[in-house]
């Protein structure tokens, strides 16, 4: 029986590798963008779990404000996983220890987190944030 090159299979290795790689970061750059747009076209975006409860908590006091969010649901999006993943690095960039979802976008920025939206609503720079995207105009 003859083996094959071991040389050859660590190549065919290192372009298979290769090429996933380019695939999940051509994949990423696709999730970034449908993220960017969704945040850059809407006043406020929540990306949130269905049945989560923070994500239902941060959809109801935005709600409740007179914020008609547009709402990502992350385990009904094709993409929820990849989209997740991203969450998880923009809510780490701060070196917080936020959980990545409920994860708010107003005007076109990221907030933050449930954490971070209850804090503005109780310091009362939120409904400021909320005017300036256009999110209320009241």
């Amino acid at each position: 029986m003859k083996m094959g090159n071991p040389q050859s299979s660590s190549v065919l290795m290192e372009r298979t590798t290769g090429a996933a790689v380019v695939t999940v970061a051509a994949k990423m750059e696709t999730v970034y963008e449908r993220v960017h747009q969704l945040a850059s076209c809407n006043a406020v975006v929540v990306f949130s779990v269905s049945g989560c409860c923070m994500g239902h908590v941060a959809k109801q006091l935005l709600v409740g404000l007179g914020v008609g969010p547009t709402v990502v649901e992350l385990d009904r999006d094709t993409a929820g996983l990849e989209i997740h993943a991203l969450l998880y690095r923009l809510a780490s960039a701060g070196n917080e220890q936020q959980q990545p979802v409920p994860a708010i976008f107003v005007g076109g920025k990221f907030l933050g987190g449930i954490e971070t939206l209850i804090a503005c609503h109780i310091n009362g720079t939120l409904i400021p944030l909320l005017k300036d995207a256009g999110a209320l105009w009241l």
